[in-house]
This record gives structure tokens, sequence and C-alpha cells, in this order.
């Protein structure tokens, strides 16, 4: 075999060695490509005192792999066969380039880090209320023409909620009792009706195609769970379901990590695997025959998220860039959120995790704004073009270099430290030739659910506070006032997105109204101009 250097477009150079030929075994051939694995047979039969057929054994040592057979003496028939199952699920030659380029790319000399230049950002003392308008109104038009689609990131499970179900089944304990699914749907419904009542003249809608990526662990339950809840109101047809894929656990050096003696150990390929899961599943392909031009793309653990969100979609759009991104400001140095930095002088926005960033390069004060210098959080609210996406789909591909998390792996050993390979959502923005940055207030976009009631920060007592407080300023803003039996800062009122997005029609039902907190103001759309419940909350 020869090698070749590349030079990918993250500027890393690696060496590649050039794949091997297909190897044929029974008479089948095997490929990097798709289709169905060949059919790989041991020789002689599967019965005790076998050997593997010798092309897989000779395939497997190619590929430093081998030890796979490790306990195949031991083995029955059956489990021998299982065996040879599972090195047939997997894309040996695309598995053995990813280990090898995250490897080599492992702890390698990155340029230097810039803060993100001011004019990079929009930030939220420079937009006039002029500019909200205008791109509300943009915003609203292009989702009445079905340009937009929302793309969810919901693969995770609540584990550290203390759930083993998806994290978007997770109730936060609102008035209501919603999901995050139920309140993530019932947005993107309110913005489908502002849609269709901002065309004048128009005598329906045209949906917006809401793309769920889950993983393996949380597939069925999600979808089971949407089937129970009617899908929350929407058509069946306007959700697509997709998994992401897994890759094997690996060694430090390299090897394949044994769950048992028949099952590779395997894991999720991070929030980032979305994008080897759109070629997979041809979905960029489905937005174009949609006619969707731009994607809202979001982490499903966020109580606040605006989904498709008019006005973000209107600043993208006049910007003219492949990419943009919602950040918050850094609420202090020590904050654990990753932040957009500038990677090298007059290179691309990229995120930098906060385990990457040393303490006084987190304190760094940027001496004209009197802010950290480092101080845009990446919050995953992200807006695509599709031809972007397609770009990036290939390019990661292309590269196949992976981020290493250092775990501890259960193995057929017990648990064993390795590596798990992942890539991010945000490595996309290393591609772009261009990112827009768009500030949004914290305490109205971002009430993250990461852990368990009880823990210092990102629950679901935070989060439900956090929503609840917002709600309770919209009333007050409305005309509307409130009495409580407990302290204010502790309950709240609760709105249906179905009955309002950010804040808007709320005057009609609220002003000199009185509101007894906590309750939940509710949406039925049972005609068409929809009816109105107050329900009181516990």
């Amino acid at each position: 075999m020869g090698s070749e250097e590349v030079v990918t477009e993250r500027g890393l150079v690696l060496v590649e060695r050039k794949e091997e030929a297909p190897v044929v075994v029974n008479g089948a051939s095997s490929s990097s490509g798709g289709g169905s694995p060949p059919p790989i047979t041991s020789q002689g039969g599967v019965g005790r005192g076998s050997r593997p057929a010798q092309a897989l054994v000779e395939r497997l040592k190619d590929y430093g792999q081998e030890d796979v057979f490790a306990y195949w003496d031991e083995m029955s028939p059956e489990e021998r066969d299982l065996l040879i199952r599972e090195i047939q699920g997997l894309d040996l030659p695309r598995v053995d380039r990813i280990i090898r380029r995250s490897l080599k790319s492992h702890g390698f000399s990155l340029p230097s880090y810039e803060p993100v230049p001011e004019n990079a950002v929009s930030t939220l003392e420079e937009r006039t209320p002029a500019e909200r308008e205008r791109w509300w109104k943009a915003g609203l038009k292009a989702i009445s023409e079905g340009k937009l689609a929302v793309l969810l990131l919901a693969g995770g499970q609540g584990t550290r909620l203390g759930s083993s179900d998806p994290k978007g089944c997770f109730n936060i304990g609102l008035p209501s009792g919603k999901s995050l699914f139920q309140l993530q749907a019932e947005r993107i419904l309110c913005i489908q009706r502002l849609a269709s009542q901002s065309v004048e003249g128009a005598s329906g809608f045209v949906p917006i195609h809401w793309y769920i990526m889950t993983s393996p662990f949380t597939d069925t339950t999600t979808r089971k769970f949407f089937e129970s809840h009617k899908y929350f109101g929407m058509e069946v047809d306007q959700v697509t379901f997709f998994q992401q894929g897994t890759l094997p656990c690996i060694s430090k050096d390299g090897r394949f990590i044994m769950e048992t003696a028949v099952k590779v150990a395997k894991a999720p390929d991070g929030n980032g695997g979305v994008y080897s899961a759109l070629r997979s599943f041809k979905l960029l392909e489905d937005m174009a025959a949609r006619g969707v031009k731009y994607v809202d793309c979001y982490g499903v653990d966020n109580a606040l998220v605006r989904v498709a969100d008019p006005t973000f979609l209107g600043y993208f759009i006049e910007k003219g860039v492949p990419a943009a991104s919602k950040v918050v400001r850094k609420g202090y140095p020590q904050e654990n959120v990753g932040v957009f930095v500038r990677r090298g002088r007059g290179g691309p926005l990229s995120v930098l995790e906060y385990s990457e960033m040393d303490a006084s390069m987190a304190c760094e004060i940027n001496q004209t704004t009197g802010r950290l210098r480092y101080c845009w959080s990446n919050v995953c609210l992200h807006m695509f073009t599709v031809d972007f996406l397609n770009l990036v789909v290939n390019g990661l591909e292309k590269d196949s270099i992976y981020h290493l998390a250092e775990k501890k792996i259960q193995s057929i050993h017990g648990p064993t430290s390795g590596f798990k390979l992942e890539q991010f959502v945000f490595d996309a923005f290393t591609y772009a030739s261009s990112t827009a940055l768009f500030e949004v207030m914290r305490e109205e976009e971002f009430a993250p659910v990461k852990n368990a009631s009880g823990a210092s920060y990102d629950t679901p007592d935070s989060a439900r506070l956090l929503l609840l407080r917002l709600h309770t300023r919209w009333v007050v803003a409305a005309g509307g006032f409130l009495t409580h039996s407990i302290p204010l800062y502790a309950t709240g009122v609760e709105i249906s997105p179905m009955f309002s997005y950010t804040g808007e029609n709320l005057e009609g039902i609220c002003r000199g109204r009185t509101f007894h907190a906590p309750c939940e103001i509710s949406f039925y759309p049972d005609d068409s101009k929809g009816s109105l419940k107050i329900k009181s909350g516990k």
C-alpha cells in the first residue's frame, strides 16, 4: 500500500493509506460504499475448531483489528455467527479512516485563537425596532413560502435528569405539564399560523417540516411518544424521524473495545453525527424537493428555544451568509459554556469548548468594551442554508476527523479507559466563508435542562422558573395583574405557545385582568379564532 499527504479543509495535514481493493469472500465483494455487507462465513462451517475465513482474518489484520477473534475458539456456532454479523455491520474502510485520522489529529497544534470581531455580531444594543420589524416580516414571508425547515437534535437520553427516556419527553413541572417536545411543537404551530396570517389573502399555510434526529437509544420511545400524543396537533407527514449513527469505541492505540466476545462496544457519534445522518438518509435532497432553502437547527434541552424564529431567519437572509448562530453573553469567566472564537488571524469562526480554555484566556477583558474578550457563548441555536449543509456534509465525510472523548467504556473485561468518536454540530462553522452571530437575551431564549433538580444550575426547576418569569413579564406588559400565595420569584404564569410566540397578541385577554399564579393561559384552536382557557396550577 502507498501513502499520500492529505490537507483537509480545516488545515490539518495527514497521511492517508490508499484503500485496498475490495475483498472477495464466498463470491461476494466488500467495499466502503453503501449496500448490504457481503455474506462472510467461517471456513469449514461454524463448528468448534473451525477458523474464520482467511480473507476476513487478513482484512481485519490490515486494519489492526484481528483481536476481535480473541475468543473464537471458545465460542459456540451461534456466537461465531453473531460475531461475523457484527463485523459485517461495520463499514470497515470508513471506520478505519476515521480512527486513523482522528488519532493523527489528536493533540495536533492548532492555529492560535482570536476573539470574534465586533462587526461579526449583531448586538442587542445596536439593534433598532425598525430592523427587528423588518427581519420579523421577512422571516414570516420566507416561512409562508415553505423555505424554512426545522432540524432538532434529540438523540440524548435524560440520564443526568434521572430518566432513561429521551430528553424531549421530559416534563419540567410547568402548570400545563407539557414536555419539551410539546412546547417546541406548539411553537412551530404558532409560527405557521402567524406566517399564514401575514400573507394577505392567504387561504391556508405551508407547513414547516420538522426533521428530528434520534439515536438508537431514543428512536423507538420518541416515535411512540409522538404517536401517543397525536403529534401534538401537527400533521403526521410533517415530521421526519431519523437516527444518528454509532461508531466503535476504541483503545488509545485505535483497536476496537469489545463489549462482549461477540459485540463491539459502540457509542453515538455526537450531535455532529447529524451531518453524516443527513447524508445517509438523503435528507438534504428531501429538503430541496420540498423547496426548503434554510434550516433552523437546535438542541432539544432548551425550554425557551424560539423554534423557527422569524426575526433570526429574516436577519440571516438579509446578511446573506451561509451560517449564523444565536449567542448569549458569557455570564462569568468560569461558566461552563463553549465560546465562539476566530481560528488564526483572519480564519473562520469556530467554537472553543470551556475545557480547552485556560484561566487567563477565560478572564481576558476587552479594554474598549469592558466585557470579556471571549464572551459570545454557544447555545446550540443555529441557522444554515441547505447549500452550505451540502458543503459541510461532504467536507466532514472527506476529512473524517472526529473528536476523541476519553471515557470509561463498558467492556468484556469491565470498565476500561478508551475513546468515543464524536463530531459536534458546531464543527460546521469551520467550513463557512462567513458566519454571523446574533445576540439574544439569555433570560428570554436560553433555559437549559441538563442536570437533575437539586443541582446548582441548568435544572428542570431553573428552566421552569425562567419560563414562568418570562411569561409573567409578558402578562404585566400587556396590562395584566398577578396575585400569588407563594413568593413571586418561585412562581408565575405560563402562556401556551399556541397563544403567543414572543408576548404578542396578549392585550385583549390580559389588560385589566388579574391572574392567580401559578396558572396556565391556554389556547385551544377549536374554531377559526381559537378559544381561551385559564387553568390554575399546583
